[in-house]
């Protein structure tokens, strides 16, 4: 276990990748004095070509691929500084380190949370002089950029504007609100999108193998990497904490004298490791539609516990919360419908305010929303009333428009006696005028037929009033 995380080395001789300066791995004996490097900084991509996803900004001539390049891709008038913004774990300080190696490169990292002013100026007097005396253009990553205020985003602005440095600032916030625009305007924003299950699964079989990782000394089994590739949410540094803790649960299990065979990370490893139980569930198969099947029925049969219960169980297995939204606008039109016709309004808000806020919060006002569907009353009548129409449709019935229903606004439609008969329903009482609209083959078919539960209630007692009025009963 020592040899595979390398305890024991000489931390002076790590570079900012994880590797060391040549000398050999020590051995177990080495003790544990140092340890080495994270796994995701040892994994860290050394050339735009091993990154991992993003390959919307990674086209060939793409301004990435020119500034790590170190040429300026904007052209000698336009902005060579980038904004990064995107979820953790996407690459964004993956990115500066890259730009940072091109040629004539020096990198400088700065954090919003803990730099002042004082830190920046001192930063751009340094790359003043760096440009001017060693002909070496320093790239300044400012990390949590959103967490800067006003005045220390306005003192980037000189080096930005006069190139002494190459800023990559990376948020998490969107720019629009957190950027002043001055920064903004002279500056590049890319996004970056959270990564894909099958970007993540391929970074962590690379890391397994790969000689800056565990140098294939593990072995995944198909569980514990779908475990791990559910609970990293599209971010690569949870992934490989992950991988380098569930290692270390299997390495404390295994027997000093298991042999040269890899060792293999079970789901027990990972679950150990990260005290989180596996979620039996399969986005793409029967769980998926298991589980989003019982949600539905458990919100239609008003039971609020087990309707939270499988809401919580698709989230923590991953569940695209979109998916989850749309059930429940579905649920509120088909289930509550007009017995509350608050629901319907809940779900949508619910559903605009999942995608304008994201996960983790976004839990909080799925939550609400089906706490609303599966405590109102219930009616499926405006749902059976359509159902019912499209059959009537489907069957051939609805034959032609009442004559004076139709349009008469175009010439010669009131000679073929469009309009003539027609009642202004404003000009009769309470703005109900006796009258036949359906075609004739379906006069007095009802489709709606309200449920005396919740606002229904009222809605069937005026209902009832207003056909009478309407069929002239």
């Amino acid at each position: 276990m020592d040899d595979l995380f390398g305890a024991g080395r000489d931390s002076a001789a790590i570079d900012d990748d994880g590797d060391d300066d040549g000398t050999a791995d020590r051995g177990p004996a080495a003790g544990i004095s140092s340890p080495r490097s994270p796994l995701a900084v040892r994994m860290r991509p050394r050339t735009l070509d091993d990154v991992v996803g993003q390959q919307h900004l990674l086209g060939q001539g793409s301004p990435l691929r020119q500034l790590a390049a170190g040429t300026d891709a904007t052209g000698p008038a336009g902005p060579s500084s980038l904004i990064l913004w995107g979820p953790p774990g996407t690459g964004k300080t993956t990115l500066a380190h890259v730009i940072a190696k091109g040629p004539g490169r020096k990198f400088v990292e700065l954090s919003a949370i803990t730099a002042g002013v004082k830190d920046v100026r001192r930063v751009m007097d340094e790359a003043l002089t760096a440009r001017d005396l060693f002909k070496t253009t320093t790239v300044l990553f400012l990390d949590e950029i959103h967490r800067f205020n006003k005045a220390q985003q306005d003192a980037l602005l000189p080096g930005v504007e006069n190139r002494w440095v190459v800023l990559v600032a990376a948020t998490t916030e969107n720019p629009s609100f957190s950027v002043v625009s001055p920064l903004l305007s002279r500056s590049l924003l890319l996004t970056l999108k959270p990564l894909t299950d099958a970007d993540v699964e391929g970074l962590l079989l690379r890391a397994a193998a790969d000689a800056r990782g565990l140098g294939g000394k593990v072995e995944l089994s198909d569980d514990a990497l779908a475990h791990l590739v559910r609970l990293s949410g599209g971010d690569a540094r949870r992934a490989l904490t992950a991988l380098e803790a569930a290692a270390g649960v299997a390495f404390g299990d295994a027997d000093d004298a298991a042999g040269e065979a890899p060792m293999k990370i079970e789901l027990k490893h990972t679950e150990r490791a990260l005290d989180v139980a596996s979620v039996r569930y399969d986005r793409a198969g029967d769980q998926h539609y298991d589980v989003a099947s019982a949600f539905i029925k458990s919100i239609r049969g008003s039971d609020v516990d087990a309707a939270l219960h499988y809401l919580a169980r698709m989230l923590e297995a991953g569940e695209d919360p979109k998916f989850v939204a749309r059930r429940i606008v579905i649920s509120a039109a088909e289930d509550v419908g007009m017995a509350d016709p608050t629901a319907l309004q809940t779900a949508v808000a619910a559903a605009q305010a999942v995608q304008l806020i994201g996960m983790p919060e976004g839990r909080i006002i799925l939550a609400e929303a089906v706490v609303h569907l599966a405590t109102a009353p219930k009616s499926n009548a405006a749902y059976m009333g359509i159902n019912q129409a499209i059959a009537d449709v489907r069957a051939g019935l609805g034959n032609g428009i009442p004559a004076h229903l139709r349009d008469a606004h175009y010439p010669g439609s009131k000679q073929l006696g469009h309009g003539q008969g027609y009642k202004y329903a404003h000009d009769a009482p309470h703005s109900v005028a006796t009258q036949q609209y359906p075609p004739d083959d379906l006069v007095g078919r009802n489709y709606y037929e309200p449920t005396a539960n919740g606002a229904e209630r009222d809605i069937s007692t005026r209902l009832e009033r207003l056909r009478r009025i309407i069929r002239g009963k």
